[in-house]
């Protein structure tokens, strides 16, 4: 059986709403609407969609005393967790604080004057609510900036250490942090030197991290790069696209590195003059398809035979391409052949039908264990 070799930091867990984050919980996938706050039904729209695509958390900014209405609303009309976006008006963060948000993500530092960070955090510490401090390369203070003259890991993290130190004043342990840069290696540099003087979560991202093909880049090679060190107990993907797609790509990084499923992970090859049948477009519309499946399993689709029956052997469900017809494999056994005629409708049935069989034996394996116990 495979054994992951990565040894994940031991962090602080604490609870955004129902969703664990640190200690030995799986790493959550998050996202931002993008919508305006104040336009209720639009962001109720999109946050059910992000939800939807497997997101565990939400986060809406809430910029002015309007948008705190506007997310009093919201709240009441979405299950998922929500994290409120907040800076300067610590009004608003006691505001949503009654509302009922999950997190407030805020910088101490920033909202003004020592009573009103005590206030924030006394309301946060009476209703449960974790704080995010969210320290960003692009938005350092004066100070720092003249110290360091540009922004620097170094810098990063002592102005995280600086919010940190006004939580440990009021003895508030339960908050995570981030050290966001655009910049691949500052942000890796700033959070593998954060990971060594805090025991609370690590929010990874790679901030302003470009369009959807760049971004997605820059965040795998960053946030994998972390990953692999331990480091992370939830992530973020910042991308100039639709946060569902920072959702989905979240979840193949973490996919990539065996640290989460959800969903299929397909296998499939970039296609030659071997290939049988149209492996980028059966992929393509196969992925499209079977979007809403969430029960992890292995499909390999191969056009040819060279490599096919091995990467079907190892898959739930494997598609080798064959002339006359294509073999498809369940659980690595050659089961039944199929034509290139409508053999898309097919596969997809077969999928369906084994993400089925698989999400019911794990119930029924769930449930033995609660009996044992």
């Amino acid at each position: 059986m495979f054994q992951n070799p990565i040894k994940r930091r031991q962090s602080r867990k604490i609870f955004v709403g129902n969703v664990p984050v640190g200690g030995d919980a799986p790493i959550s996938v998050q996202s931002m609407t993008n919508t305006e706050t104040c336009d209720v039904d639009a962001t109720v729209r999109q946050i059910q969609s992000i939800a939807d695509a497997g997101a565990d958390i939400v986060r809406v900014s809430v910029p002015s005393m309007e948008a705190t209405e506007a997310f009093k609303q919201i709240r009441a009309r979405v299950d998922v967790p929500l994290v409120a976006d907040i800076h300067f008006d610590h009004k608003i963060a006691l505001a949503v604080a009654e509302y009922g948000v999950d997190c407030l993500r805020i910088n101490p530092g920033n909202i003004g004057r020592m009573e009103k960070v005590r206030e924030v955090i006394h309301s946060a510490r009476d209703k449960g609510i974790p704080i995010r401090i969210g320290v960003n390369a692009g938005s350092l203070g004066k100070e720092l900036q003249r110290k360091y003259g540009e922004p620097t890991a170094e810098a990063l993290v002592e102005s995280a250490m600086n919010h940190v130190d006004l939580l440990d004043k009021f003895d508030y342990p339960d908050f995570k942090v981030s050290v966001k840069a655009s910049d691949v290696f500052m942000a890796v540099d700033a959070y593998r030197l954060l990971a060594t003087k805090i025991d609370q979560p690590l929010h990874l991202g790679i901030t302003e991290a470009g369009g959807f093909r760049n971004g997605t880049v820059k965040s795998a090679i960053g946030l994998g790069m972390l990953l692999m060190d331990g480091i992370g107990d939830t992530i973020r993907i910042s991308l100039a696209a639709d946060p569902v797609q920072e959702v989905k790509v979240g979840f193949d990084i973490l996919k990539s590195l065996k640290l989460r499923s959800n969903g299929i992970n397909f296998i499939a090859c970039p296609s030659c003059s071997r290939q049988n049948f149209d492996v980028i477009a059966t992929v393509n519309e196969l992925e499209l398809r079977l979007e809403d499946i969430r029960q992890p399993m292995d499909v390999a689709i191969i056009g040819c035979v060279v490599n096919g029956p091995g990467e079907a052997r190892e898959a739930d469900v494997g598609l080798t391409g064959a002339s006359p017809n294509n073999l498809i494999y369940l659980d690595g056994k050659p089961n039944h052949k199929v034509s290139n005629e409508e053999f898309v409708d097919h596969l997809e049935n077969v999928i369906r039908q084994k993400a089925n069989a698989l999400a019911e034996a794990r119930a029924q394996a769930d449930s033995a264990l609660i009996v044992k116990a």
